[in-house]
């Protein structure tokens, strides 16, 4: 019994922990898509993933790690950057390749 209210108690504290990453992801980016936010700070946070959601930075909110989580979804869901790394392209040239589409999303987001 006590495990599982353990148990139940560290999800809700995940929850708390995504719904305030989540609302700090639309303080950022006001434009974004209504509800990506959620999908984004669901990707981030996932335990024992070792995504940016899960760093201290993250934790406290920090502008920057956010910010990050929020780029890489939006390279991974809005650009063709996984087709370019499937084709055998290397992940900085990738990076390269797609960061004015990136740049233009983050900008109309803001």
């Amino acid at each position: 019994m006590r495990r599982r209210n353990a148990a139940i108690r560290r999800a809700e504290l995940d929850e708390n922990y995504i719904k305030r990453f989540s609302t700090r992801i639309r303080e950022l980016y006001p434009n974004c898509p209504p509800q990506r936010e959620f999908v984004i700070a669901e990707h981030a946070c996932r335990k024992y993933s070792g995504r940016i959601g899960r760093s201290s930075a993250a934790k406290s909110m920090d502008a920057e790690a956010v910010s990050l989580s929020v780029i890489a979804h939006v390279r991974h869901v809005e650009t063709n950057y996984d087709d370019l790394l499937a084709a055998m392209c290397d992940r900085s040239e990738a990076r390269i390749m797609v960061r004015d589409a990136v740049a233009e999303i983050l900008g109309k987001w803001q």
